[in-house]
């Protein structure tokens, strides 16, 4: 490993922290990411050999111990949780603006909403199709009791409701710029079918982690930004 030749905590911390993909694997193990395959569907740019290269190095650091189940943070791992949920704060009133189209991935969102869903209500089976107008794809949540999957080809259950909104409008739904209920009103998402679900999903969606940070961001927009350090 390089070092930065400098004796303070700050120094330390970014020799183990500071590798490309390092915090981005953390954050997905605060979020209950424990499998390398998990770890590696929610981080599509990262090659499996460098997951692995990265997961030893915390390893050696620490952070993470692998056992027969997965990989599981430390608590010097789970004491991240402050700094990495900080970085969301921070990045969603300084940093976070409109989509770039090449962070906009659907396979990605749908990996990550999947993981978001409350089934804790259900009782049978709901099958939400979801159409991304403007990427012409479709995508399929299979919630259960017990469960819940996404399916990237047709699974051949009967559709109870349809999800439609262009990628854009659905990762800012995701990531708590715009509230669900405000854009199926609004008509830029679509929700339909079974009564049940249509009721039930605006609950049953979680959404992103941060999206609490995003709202207190979006919340305090009139506030000035950086002026307070000139």
């Amino acid at each position: 490993m390089r070092t930065y030749a400098q004796y303070c905590p700050i120094v330390r911390a970014v020799e183990v922290l500071g590798e490309r993909w390092t915090l981005l694997i953390v954050r997905d193990m605060l979020n209950g990411g424990s499998r390398f395959n998990e770890i590696a569907r929610g981080l599509p740019g990262l090659s499996r050999a460098l997951l692995s290269r990265r997961l030893r190095q915390l390893q050696n650091a620490g952070l993470v111990v692998r056992s027969a189940d997965g990989y599981q943070l430390t608590r010097a791992g789970q004491d991240l949780r402050p700094l990495v949920f900080g970085l969301a704060d921070w990045g969603a009133r300084y940093a976070f603006g409109d989509p770039r189209p090449e962070e906009l991935d659907p396979e990605v969102l749908m990996w990550w909403l999947h993981g978001r869903i409350d089934i804790s209500e259900l009782a049978r089976r709901a099958v939400i199709q979801v159409e991304i107008t403007d990427r012409h794809r479709k995508f399929w949540l299979v919630l259960e009791p017990g469960d819940a999957s996404i399916c990237y080809t047709d699974p051949g259950f009967d559709v109870d409701a349809v999800l439609s909104a262009d990628l854009p409008t659905l990762f800012r739904m995701w990531e708590g710029e715009i509230e669900l209920l405000d854009a199926i009103r609004a008509g830029t998402i679509s929700l339909t079918g079974r009564r049940w679900i249509v009721r039930g999903l605006p609950r049953w969606l979680q959404l992103s982690p941060i999206a609490a940070n995003v709202r207190a961001a979006r919340a305090g927009a009139d506030v000035p930004a950086m002026s307070t350090m000139d």
